[in-house]
């Protein structure tokens, strides 16, 4: 067996930048501890990130992706663009980015008000202060309130008071899986829909709603995630397949605000092969 062959890669990974916990450069750090040759960074709708963890990722000889999330809507469901390769330096993909993450900001202030409503002692100046330079998100809220004492734990933040049907609740101005594909490849990127099976439709509406991924531009569809089963993975692969996409493969690791998900393995149940982003990397050339 070759070196290349035994070489693996996680490609969905998250920061402080966004809703993890290690930063840029401690996730290079813990990446390259855990014996991967590659790693994407793809935080929720920032690139902020990449910069930081480029130079200690060269240092470490680890080979980084950059990559972004984009949170999107399809008929009232969230679906998650994945972008690889993005030009950091294009204006008019760092624009539009912008445009999308002021509108999350707006939805953090309205939220931020209705938390001091129920009586808790949070404004975004502080949460700004407590999580310097990150996009804000509902994850940075929760930890915000356990830390300081105010709710017991995250679930109960999410259960009670942040969760999708919650009364503090403000839902987000969200893109559209077509507009952030459109967005991606103005960013020189590559756009691939992440973990499929999370949408939760049938084969029938899942393959119909590819097919016009695929005419919106998709690249590829990340087949390869810690929450599929066997038989998902199967499925996903034979989908990648059937509309001539490509395959990538991920943790979705968020360090401690996912416990149970590690970076690399997922739950136990990843080994993603350096094949796969060789072959991400052929398409682009």
């Amino acid at each position: 067996m070759t070196e290349f062959t035994t070489k693996t890669v996680d490609l969905h990974t998250h920061s402080t930048e966004s809703d993890g916990t290690l930063t840029p450069q401690e996730l290079m750090k813990h990446a390259k501890e855990s014996g991967l040759s590659a790693i994407a960074l793809t935080d929720h709708d920032t690139i902020q990130g990449l910069a930081k963890a480029r130079p200690v990722a060269e240092t470490l000889g680890l080979e980084l992706v950059p990559g972004v999330e984009l949170s999107t809507d399809y008929v009232g469901m969230e679906v998650h663009i994945l972008g690889y390769y993005i030009d950091e330096t294009n204006p008019a993909f760092l624009a539009k980015l912008k445009e999308f993450v002021d509108g999350r900001d707006r939805r953090n202030e309205k939220m931020t008000a209705l938390l001091q409503k129920e009586g808790f002692d949070i404004t975004m100046e502080k949460l700004y202060s407590e999580y310097p330079d990150s996009v804000i998100t509902r994850a940075h809220f929760a930890r915000y309130l356990v830390e300081h004492g105010f709710v017991k734990n995250r679930e109960t933040v999410f259960n009670t008071y942040l969760g999708n049907t919650c009364r503090c609740y403000v839902p987000r101005e969200k893109l559209t899986p077509f507009e952030a594909i459109k967005l991606i490849r103005m960013g020189g990127g590559l756009a691939f829909f992440a973990h499929p099976v999370l949408c939760h439709m049938n084969d029938d509406r899942l393959r119909t709603f590819i097919k016009e991924l695929k005419g919106a531009g998709l690249s590829g569809m990340e087949a390869i995630y810690s929450m599929n089963t066997p038989q998902d993975e199967t499925k996903m692969l034979d989908f990648a397949h059937e509309f001539d996409l490509l395959v990538s493969g991920g943790s979705d690791f968020h360090g401690d605000n996912k416990p149970y998900i590690q970076l690399g393995a997922g739950k136990g149940n990843l080994s993603i092969p350096y094949k796969i982003l060789s072959r991400i990397k052929e398409s682009r050339s």
